[in-house]
């Protein structure tokens, strides 16, 4: 056993539970410095990790992981998340304040390993809370290596070992008895169904990131080279494994052709040709109508190539016209290839968008110069994630813009998660004081 991998779930949340015991203790500026360090310790090496991610899981591109390890660790809020919410009157004051849940269980995807482990990792550190990583079977080996460096940092910063340990094997089995066991306090669940759906039964306070399928408007005001420019970055960003990148297009169709056109601008494989469909639904889409793992996160080139589609220039994105019954539509590909359905009017394409996006109340995107297409399509769609004119990118924190999180919690309704979620909201009342009002 090294230190911060474990044989035993019994032996991880022992080790995991005495470290948040000395954790507790510190105060926020030492959790600071802690997270610091973490971040010192992580940046000389995260195009290494993103090597290691795409060699071990076979998908994405290492350039593009290294941007989201990078905004993992620039752009993931910590301790000033932690609000304090204050009421005073003439009987007193009641303070509201955030405090740690205890041994965190974290479940993490094949799609985006390292960036999730530590994202999740500084806004729970910073929350005052011990983790228990539980690694995809699929990445298990980077995941193992980054969590043996965050947990070596915390000891050489405050001497407090196993804050952040993990496992030695990835099994169904042990994340369910990580779930389960009576010191294990709060379960994050960024994982897919079958992990939500354990977590979801664990009897624990759930954080649960579940399925989505977004969806992209074009409507008849929008910039369209503007829009094709965005949603190619979104959709073919780490060959489309990011959760909230653009899995669909609805386009009215009095400005379809030429938005199709710019899309091609963008070194984008546009087909309507029944046969290059039919030939990339036999690749992409098993005969049980689930995603082929075999091409999930390839990139488009050698997804062409597999269909048996001559292409002899780069692509970035494969865009395929069909009808909104088309299992493109329905399935999350999590590939860089996105099918795009005409509407005859707004209307039309928004009742489309909502049903394309199934409920799942994820992410969805926008393009329109109409203020009131823009506003009645958020209000309607009420998704977790929403970006106006912009490329899905913007909805976790690319371009500057916002706090960072690659835990969308649409299944528990946190949405973006943070250090706050990461907490207990406490309230503490002092009758007949601190009102200086």
């Amino acid at each position: 056993m090294k230190s911060s991998i474990y044989s035993s779930v019994t032996d991880a949340v022992f080790a995991a539970k005495s470290a948040y015991l000395r954790y507790m203790k510190l105060t926020l500026n030492e959790r600071q410095e802690i997270l610091e360090a973490i971040k010192t310790a992580l940046r000389p090496i995260l195009y290494d990790l993103a090597v290691m991610t795409v060699k071990e899981t076979h998908m994405g591109n290492a350039e593009d992981k290294t941007e989201k390890l990078k905004l993992a660790i620039e752009k993931t809020p910590g301790i000033e998340d932690l609000i304090t919410e204050v009421n005073t009157g003439d009987h007193g004051m009641t303070l509201y304040e955030l405090s740690s849940f205890g041994v965190v269980c974290a479940v993490h995807p094949c799609t985006n390993p390292c960036a999730t482990l530590i994202s999740n990792t500084i806004g729970m550190l910073a929350a005052g809370n011990a983790v228990i990583h539980c690694p995809h079977p699929r990445a298990i080996k980077v995941s193992q290596y980054l969590t043996s460096i965050i947990s070596n940092t915390i000891r050489s910063v405050c001497g407090i070992d196993n804050l952040v340990v993990t496992l030695d094997e990835s099994l169904m089995g042990f994340t369910r008895e990580v779930m389960s066991h009576p010191d294990v306090d709060l379960v994050v669940c960024t994982g897919g169904n079958k992990s939500l759906h354990k977590a979801m039964t664990s009897g624990k306070k759930v954080i649960g990131a579940g399925q989505a399928n977004p969806v992209a408007i074009v409507d008849e005001t929008a910039d369209l080279y503007k829009a094709a420019r965005d949603i190619v970055q979104g959709a073919s960003f780490d060959n489309n494994l990011m959760c909230t990148s653009e899995k669909n297009i609805v386009v009215l169709d009095n400005v379809a052709d030429s938005f199709i056109g710019e899309l091609i601008k963008n070194e984008v494989y546009y087909t309507k040709n029944k046969d290059d469909v039919q030939k990339l639904l036999d690749v992409v889409v098993t005969e049980d109508c689930t995603i082929n793992k075999k091409l999930e996160g390839r990139d488009a080139n050698y997804i062409l190539k597999c269909a048996g589609i001559q292409c002899d220039y780069n692509v970035k994105l494969i865009v395929t016209e069909t009808e909104v019954s088309h299992q493109f539509v329905m399935l999350e590909l999590l590939m860089p290839l996105v099918p795009i359905i005409r509407a005859d009017n707004f209307d039309e394409a928004l009742e489309l968008a909502i049903n394309i996006e199934q409920g799942y109340k994820h992410t969805a995107t926008i393009h329109s110069e109409s203020i009131e297409h823009l506003n009645r399509a958020a209000k309607n769609m009420q998704t977790s994630v929403f970006v106006k004119n912009g490329s899905s990118l913007l909805g976790i924190g690319f371009d500057k813009e916002g706090h960072t999180s690659f835990t969308i919690a649409n299944a528990t309704g946190e949405g973006t998660t943070t250090a706050r979620h990461f907490t207990r909201r406490r309230r503490c009342t002092l009758s007949n004081g601190f009102s200086i009002r």
